[in-house]
């Protein structure tokens, strides 16, 4: 038999006294797709993160093609051929593809950076991918797909005979993640070994060869694709039985009820133009479009993050133009930006001052934080979202992505905790990288919402969940409304599709 290409045994990791790895086992063969599965903080990226050189195990062993490996630094594991293209990008936006696969690491010539050759062997990397990705584009003028392929390109700059794939479909369109896909077969086909990360199984049952499922830090399923029933993976996934799935939701806003929300003609930069939509007290309106149709900026405007120049919007039938998100909250707008990291947290700040920051004025007693009051509403949230793995002092940096965005989710929770009653709830991408389980919360969490009288908007690319929870469906091209849809007129995810496509 040959010899793995990687072979983890027994790897364990504490952070503290939260113990994340407990004794894993996971083996990857040559030229194969290995699939990673598991609930938000089941261990998934901790265990990649040790084969990947940010973190060393407290116990276990690690062999690379059959030589042992004790990594200590992430170039430790780059030099020894594993890449990892993670969920968040780390490219610049004002660089070159080029010039982001070899940042840091630029070929010269004269003490000077060869821009020949630059150019000349990222489109070689490029060719061998089966990409026509130019290499002297800029990244921002890029789709995503296409920054996808530059993480890609850039693992595969430093003879990645190993790439571990996070979530790597979370921030594509549906016609980007065929070609994605391509490219995957492309590889392993050329001898390269994939660890594939994710949450969506319709997506493993057409990329992988094997799977295996961690929960709370140990391995609980191994075996081929074709050979687990996707419920007996959803199972394992949650630990229990799973009953009915997303299910879809009863609409409860009556007819005539007059809307909270009343957008009129919304112009914003060259995103948003001409949007037009209204929502009621307690309805839930999703919102689908390809990438670049608007979604995400319509969001930001709602918000008062990107200047409105031109239309109306009414908010609880007044007019409301924001000139901030610190105005728009103490309207009743709030937001669950597309971007967890770098929008809705301080990383570096623990579950307790991200949960509180946006009710700090309304715990504060005097000159001082009202910590007692703070403190029981935050252990409430832990508590009642799930938040695994954390503690009050806990920095949000050490959680999992799905345990990040339920703390981006209890910041609003703890302003209603806090006497403040939200009009619209605003949700981006809300349930991207996030396993069955806690999609399956944050989708209840938001019906309930709902029922209590709050609006609703939720841009969503997972169809299926729109199709679960929305009431209306409003379709956006080129920044203005194609379609809006009532839930029983759409009659599934492929006639959504359609539309959303213009076929």
């Amino acid at each position: 038999m040959d010899t793995p290409a990687v072979e983890m045994k027994a790897v364990r990791k504490s952070f503290g006294k939260v113990e994340v790895l407990r004794g894993v086992d996971f083996d990857l063969r040559r030229g194969e797709v290995h699939a990673l599965l598991g609930g938000n903080g089941a261990g998934k990226s901790t265990l990649m993160k040790i084969l990947g050189g940010v973190h060393r195990p407290d116990g276990g062993t690690v062999t690379v093609g059959g030589v042992p490996a004790d990594f200590r630094s992430p170039a430790a594991a780059s030099a020894a051929g594993i890449g990892m293209v993670f969920q968040e990008f780390s490219l610049v936006p004002t660089l070159t593809v080029a010039q982001n696969v070899f940042l840091g690491r630029e070929p010269r010539r004269f003490g000077l950076i060869d821009d020949t050759a630059l150019n000349r062997r990222t489109a070689e990397i490029l060719h061998r991918m089966g990409t026509r990705l130019d290499p002297r584009a800029p990244v921002g003028e890029l789709p995503v797909g296409h920054w996808q392929l530059t993480e890609i390109a850039k693992a595969l700059s430093l003879d990645a005979t190993v790439l571990i794939m996070d979530e790597p479909t979370a921030r594509l369109s549906h016609s980007e993640i065929g070609p994605l896909f391509d490219l995957v077969r492309r590889l392993t086909g050329q001898g390269v070994s994939v660890v594939y990360i994710s949450h969506r199984m319709a997506e493993i049952a057409q990329i992988a060869d094997r799977m295996s499922v961690l929960r709370e830090g140990q391995r609980v399923l191994s075996g081929g694709v074709t050979e687990i029933p996707p419920e007996q993976v959803a199972e394992a996934i949650v630990g229990r039985e799973i009953h009915g799935g997303l299910g879809r939701r009863t609409c409860a806003v009556r007819p005539g009820t007059r809307p909270v929300l009343s957008v009129r003609n919304l112009r914003a930069g060259s995103r948003v133009a001409g949007v037009s939509f209204d929502v009621a007290p307690g309805e839930i309106l999703g919102v689908a479009g390809l990438i670049g149709s608007g979604r995400t900026e319509l969001t930001r405007c709602l918000f008062g993050i990107d200047r409105i120049e031109a239309g109306e919007i009414q908010l609880g039938g007044k007019p409301y133009r924001p000139r901030g998100p610190a105005e728009a909250i103490r309207a009743g707008m709030l937001l669950v930006p597309e971007d967890r990291q770098l929008e809705g947290l301080v990383l570096d700040h623990a579950v307790y001052d991200n949960a509180l920051l946006p009710s700090l004025s309304r715990i504060r007693r005097g000159p001082f934080l009202g910590d007692r009051r703070g403190a029981a509403v935050c252990q409430s949230l832990i508590s009642s979202l799930g938040i695994r793995g954390a503690t009050r002092t806990t920095p949000v940096r050490h959680l999992s992505g799905g345990n990040q965005q339920k703390v981006v989710l209890a910041k609003w929770l703890a302003l209603k905790e806090n006497g403040l009653v939200p009009k619209v709830l605003v949700l981006d991408e809300p349930t991207a990288g996030i396993d069955i389980g806690a999609k399956t919360e944050i989708l209840r969490l938001t019906a309930e919402l709902a029922a209590e009288g709050t609006a609703v908007v939720i841009v969503s690319s997972e169809l299926e969940e729109l199709l679960a929870v929305a009431d209306r469906v409003v379709v956006l091209r080129s920044g203005a409304v194609h379609a809006d849809l009532a839930r029983d007129d759409i009659e599934d995810e492929e006639s959504l599709q359609l539309v959303i496509q213009g076929a």
